[in-house]
């Protein structure tokens, strides 16, 4: 390698693009650097499994611009450890190589940003491009969102179906509507357990990677499968999304809701587990809806319109949006905390050990996998963070850390805002808040728990069901007004005063003691 460059170009963990402009230029005179920062590993207690996820694709991606005759400088934390941070290891570098400029992409997150942004690199110049990934470009973020205001995602959705031309037919929607939400909540019954395919799991050796982690003694939580079950490179990106339209999308929308523990493959079930090698860029987000779309109109009627629909709607729609709150809110959005959430995270959010079977499996199912699907994370573990009142704070550290595919631009808007309505209803028009009966409406967690899902009062009655109540009572004030939940406060004015007490008062048992449920 030169002993200098004009031009260093710094990829982040998270911009494992290959198909980047970058690439398309020429190879003299620029350095492309890749680097394992404990600025990274440190800011939350992440999973063992996404630490290695990122270190592994990080390493795959280096090798696989070093083969195609880039310059790159791969660096592990070995060779950073003297590094205070992101900025001071670039100007080290730029020091080293002599060179006279620094590019980067623009950052997915507020804080790597404003941290490239601040630090002035003078004498050398500094140029952030695009990352080129997000179907919004980031210059048009403001032309959709405003600070503070609510966009419904339903009416972003159709802007970008219209933009892009996606389930479309002159210019109406395929089909003739937009949403098949009302098809795509079905239960799992027992007879169709056995029908669910065993998840594509991949085999990869990051002992190197573990190694490094107890050498710098990086704090990590959860479990380690070895080999290594996801995807590291673009290739088998690419394997998993074909494996996801051959075998999962035609049931994905009908289950996309429902959740069992009585099935091996119940963390997997119909969902394409692809959130991780999209979040890396590894995989653009349309080529995977283009892969689903095609995959549609190709299978002779085996998959329906509202499998796909559903899919897209979580790329297309859902994961646009979230980008778009958490740009227009930051730095103030991660600060909200509309209902006053002050309580601590229960301990077996660390170890899985509650008598609650579907707070057991959701959470002892995150900390084998790094993984679980959208409605665990609102409807099982959000659902009951909110009902108790956990300092949201605490909660996005717990989601920034368990999950392999969290980063805080997507996991922000979804944990403070979706799951725990602490931004005042910039993404959610209503708290998402659950009884037992949602559980057991969409699983069979409420088959063999040690409490009883249809008792609200006594020592053995779900602790969702008053701790329901207690919530909305809590918060009546700032929501009864709220048209979609009205509703729910005349179904308690007509219980009795003594129902109304004994509801109450289990919610309160329940609350003082949490560490025990």
């Amino acid at each position: 390698m030169s002993a200098s460059f004009s031009t260093l170009r710094f990829i982040l963990g998270d911009q494992l693009n290959a198909n980047h402009s970058w690439f398309k230029q020429d190879k003299d005179n620029i350095l492309y650097v890749i680097a394992e920062l404990r600025q990274e590993t440190d800011y939350a207690p992440h999973h063992i499994q996404k630490v290695c996820g990122f270190f592994a694709a990080m390493g795959q991606f280096a090798n696989a611009l070093k083969q195609a005759g880039f310059n790159v400088l791969h660096l592990t934390l070995d060779d950073t450890e003297h590094d205070a941070n992101l900025p001071h290891l670039i100007a080290r570098l730029c020091l080293q190589y002599q060179c006279k400029s620094i590019e980067y992409q623009q950052p997915d997150e507020y804080r790597l940003a404003q941290q490239l942004n601040e630090f002035d690199f003078t004498p050398i110049t500094k140029v952030c491009v695009d990352s080129e990934h997000f179907m919004l470009p980031f210059n048009e973020i403001s032309q959709y969102f405003k600070k503070d205001k609510h966009v419904t995602m339903e009416h972003f959705y159709r802007k970008m179906r219209k933009r892009f031309n996606l389930l479309m037919h002159e210019n109406e929607p395929l089909g003739g509507q937009w949403n098949f939400d009302a098809d795509n909540r079905v239960k799992l019954k027992k007879t169709d357990l056995a029908a669910i395919p065993a998840p594509l799991l991949f085999e990869i050796d990051v002992s190197d990677i573990k190694a490094r982690l107890v050498r710098h003694h990086v704090k990590t939580i959860g479990q380690l499968t070895e080999p290594f079950i996801w995807p590291v490179n673009r290739t088998q990106a690419k394997e998993l999304l074909a494996f996801f339209c051959q075998h999962l999308l035609p049931n994905f929308g009908r289950f996309q809701d429902a959740m069992t523990a009585n099935s091996e493959h119940s963390w997997s079930l119909y969902h394409s587990r692809l959130s991780f090698a999209i979040n890396c860029k590894m995989l653009h987000p349309l080529q995977v809806i283009q892969a689903a779309v095609s995959a549609y109109e190709q299978s002779d009627g085996l998959i329906n319109l509202a499998q796909v629909e559903g899919f897209v709607r979580q790329i297309l729609g859902w994961r646009e949006y979230v980008r778009g709150v958490y740009w227009t809110n930051m730095p103030d959005y991660k600060t909200y905390n509309t209902l006053d959430a002050k309580r601590d995270l229960p301990g077996y959010f660390w170890h899985g050990k509650t008598k609650m079977r579907c707070l057991h499996h959701a959470i002892s199912q995150s900390l084998t996998t790094a993984y679980a699907h959208h409605i665990q994370r609102l409807m099982v573990t959000g659902n009951f963070c909110l009902l108790t009142g956990i300092d949201p704070d605490q909660v996005d550290d717990w989601y920034l850390g368990i999950y392999i595919d969290a980063i805080e631009w997507v996991e922000l808007p979804n944990t403070r805002g979706m799951t725990q309505f602490a931004d005042n209803g910039i993404v959610a028009t209503k708290p998402y808040a659950a009884s037992g009966n949602y559980i057991n409406k969409m699983s069979d967690y409420c088959t063999d728990c040690h409490y009883q899902v249809k008792d609200k009062v006594g020592d053995n009655a779900c602790p969702l069901n008053s701790l329901y109540w207690q919530f909305m009572i809590q918060h009546r004030e700032r929501l009864e007004r709220n048209p979609r939940i009205g509703m729910i406060y005349r179904n308690w004015d007509k219980q009795s005063p003594q129902s109304q007490t004994d509801t109450l008062s289990r919610a309160k048992w329940c609350l003082d003691n949490i560490e025990q449920l």
